[in-house]
């Protein structure tokens, strides 16, 4: 596995080779918030046990914005439910602040792709309000106070009396993040959560989590398997190969921005990671 930056102009910089690169990234940040240690996943069918991912492996500092990429059934959506603590490794070890993650817990939350994941009997504030309370992290007046907030973060303050069934799609988002972002996780974990919408509410959804993590800088890790939506959300992308998935390469893409999409070097690079994944070798070593 390679580690490779991309830069947002003419040329790419040849692939760098990983060890020496995560050693010194060590050493200038210090030890990762989130360690993913030679982990392989397994699920069982009627017919067979299938292996979703094989000995991933890659760290994740204090306000990263780490990108899980690959197509259609490489295991990034099991991966990101192991770290959330709902599968266990078959092989490796996740640690989070340097303890092992073994179950689910109020450190790290996760925002689905599906728009119902809101309970639609309650109002936008109670859904915010609800798993600080049902975690006993705050009491009733201090978790509907930090549920404004955070709703107001959102440009959401004004629907907080409204019910789910009376929002859009990209706004039940918005009310998802709202209340994932209110319990402070030490990481964010989100599964594909534009890919319903639409192209343009997509891109808005898009603005609106980059303008959020400027003002807010949390810990973010997102599943995607869009190459454009990667470069754009993630300063660091790592790369999983088809089915069972294996880290094939990790991109450095901060510099690229959503004003970068449609520019030369936007698509060189879309077009050289489209080559890094589906390539049959591997990239580096």
């Amino acid at each position: 596995m390679a580690t490779t930056m991309l830069r947002a102009g003419p040329a790419f910089a040849p692939p760098v080779p990983a060890a020496p690169q995560r050693a010194a990234a060590a050493a200038a940040l210090g030890t990762p918030l989130l360690q993913v240690d030679g982990v392989s996943l397994e699920y069982r069918t009627r017919e067979r046990v299938v292996r979703a991912t094989h000995r991933v492996s890659f760290d994740m500092h204090e306000a990263d914005r780490f990108v899980l990429l690959g197509p259609s059934g490489c295991g990034k959506s099991t991966l990101l439910k192991a770290i959330g603590g709902f599968i266990r490794p078959v092989e490796g070890e996740i640690r989070l602040d340097a303890r092992t993650v073994s179950a689910p817990g109020p450190d790290r939350i996760v925002v689905f792709q599906e728009f119902d994941q809101l309970p639609p009997w309650k109002t936008v504030h109670q859904n915010v309000m609800f798993p600080l309370l049902a975690s006993r992290t705050l009491g009733r007046k201090e978790a509907a106070e930090r549920a404004l907030h955070c709703l107001d973060k959102v440009g959401l303050a004004r629907f907080a009396d409204a019910h789910p069934h009376q929002l859009s799609g990209g706004m039940k988002q918005r009310v998802a993040i709202a209340r994932a972002l209110a319990m402070q996780p030490r990481v964010l974990l989100m599964d594909e959560p534009f890919a319903a919408l639409d192209a343009l509410t997509r891109r808005k959804m898009q603005e609106e989590l980059l303008a959020l993590w400027d003002e807010v800088r949390f810990t973010l890790l997102f599943v995607t398997h869009s190459i454009e939506e990667a470069l754009v959300v993630g300063n660091r992308i790592a790369l999983l190969s088809p089915h069972p998935g294996r880290m094939r390469a990790e991109i450095n893409s901060h510099g690229f921005t959503l004003d970068s999409l449609g520019g030369s070097a936007f698509q060189a690079a879309v077009q050289r990671i489209h080559r890094m994944l589906f390539e049959e070798e591997g990239v580096g070593a």
